[in-house]
């Protein structure tokens, strides 16, 4: 292969070449002077004929330019073609960019570098195989379980019950494990605005220690041959806890009044006692009796349930967490039932006002098992009585 001459070089012959000529010589003495064959003598004087060096030189630089912006151009062109075809969907999460990156590559068939430098994706984080936490399986089962188990609970009672169970485990753990897995979260309750003129309302006298304010309701529920039955429901505003489930088919101030009893008896009379305007509550009988021992009754004003928000919240809880879940064949079934649910609800749930700690947990508990079980150490009394939702 001969030498390939640079365009001031053929320059320089063609002004050599037409020195000879100028003297009288023929084209074949001027192409054996600059030792080139007569074609490449045509072919060079048609290309760079009438030329000078300084000519050529910016000819030259302007090639070189011409080629740069070809590179960019195809550059961009090719960029943008991996952008529109990474463009469905958005790109969040390594793992996402990571299989876009595969999917531009096997269709543009482009390299990995490019298509990392065009989606911001690092080449360490795009070849690294993610390995997970030797964990992850037994804590997504232990999660799924939970969740099966108790289906109104949210990512945050489940990590507590996590922790309880010997789990250490965060928060936002679990909570990528819920989503990925499609759990669901349950539904916000519906902010409601408060009245601020009774002094039965749970805003202008809070609870202020155990035994300050007690609040106590009905809540209504049927057995499986479709008869009604009523829940009285008494707790305690200050610590959560709930003192008592009453279930009967019918309750009347009577009834109240000797659960208030066996409740003064057992943990001494409350400071105030919150309720609505119901029958059972404002009966004379009641207020006497509870007048006689020093208990300051609070009635809410009426057609204002979220006055009585502490015991309200309660029975949302109660119905959302048991008797909408739940078929009661008789009525001492639904007694076995709910008084499992309310010490569990004591005891074991987590409370969110509590900083997901029970209201009233054991004193003396089981030891813990081994990291990895979600069991919640339900007392024997109460896996016997129950299987919980």
């Amino acid at each position: 292969m001969g030498k390939r001459h640079k365009p001031e070089e053929i320059i320089g012959k063609l002004r050599e070449a037409e020195i000879v000529l100028a003297q009288g010589g023929t084209t074949a003495d001027a192409c054996r002077r600059i030792a080139v064959t007569e074609q490449t003598y045509y072919r060079w004087r048609k290309e760079y004929g009438g030329l000078k060096t300084d000519q050529a030189r910016r000819m030259k630089d302007l090639e070189k330019e011409n080629l740069r912006l070809r590179r960019a151009i195809s550059d961009l062109t090719l960029d943008k073609l991996i952008l529109q075809e990474a463009a469905p969907g958005k790109l969040l999460s390594p793992a996402r960019r990571r299989r876009c990156i595969d999917h531009v590559r096997s269709t543009l068939a482009v390299s990995e570098r490019r298509v990392c430098r065009v989606l911001g994706q690092h080449r360490s984080t795009q070849r690294k195989v993610p390995r997970g936490a030797d964990d992850e399986a037994a804590l997504t089962d232990d999660i799924i379980a939970l969740a099966r188990q108790y289906g109104r609970y949210g990512y945050r009672r489940v990590t507590a019950l996590l922790r309880d169970a010997g789990w250490t485990v965060n928060r936002k753990r679990v909570e990528r494990i819920w989503r990925r897995e499609g759990l669901k979260v349950p539904q916000k309750q519906p902010k409601r605005g408060r009245l601020w003129l009774n002094d039965g309302s749970c805003i202008r006298l809070r609870p202020e220690y155990p035994g300050h304010v007690w609040a106590y309701d009905f809540v209504e529920g049927r057995t499986h041959d479709g008869r009604k039955f009523r829940i009285l429901t008494i707790i305690d505003e200050a610590s959560r806890e709930c003192l008592a489930l009453i279930v009967a088919r019918q309750l009347k101030h009577e009834d109240v009044l000797a659960a208030l009893a066996d409740l003064f008896i057992a943990r001494g009379p409350p400071a105030n006692i919150r309720s609505d305007n119901g029958s059972e509550f404002i009966a004379t009988a009641v207020q006497k009796w509870l007048g006689r021992i020093g208990v300051t009754t609070l009635y809410i004003t009426p057609a204002s349930p979220w006055e009585n928000g502490y015991n309200e919240s309660f029975n949302g809880s109660l119905r959302d967490e048991l008797l909408n879940g739940e078929i009661f064949y008789s009525l001492a079934e639904a007694k076995v039932l709910i008084e499992a649910w309310r010490r569990h609800y004591n005891t074991i749930r987590p409370h969110s006002s509590l900083g997901y700690r029970p209201p009233a947990p054991e004193t003396a508990s089981p030891p813990l098992p081994p990291s990895g079980s979600a069991s919640l150490h339900l007392q024997a009394a109460m896996a016997t009585a129950a299987t919980m939702h």
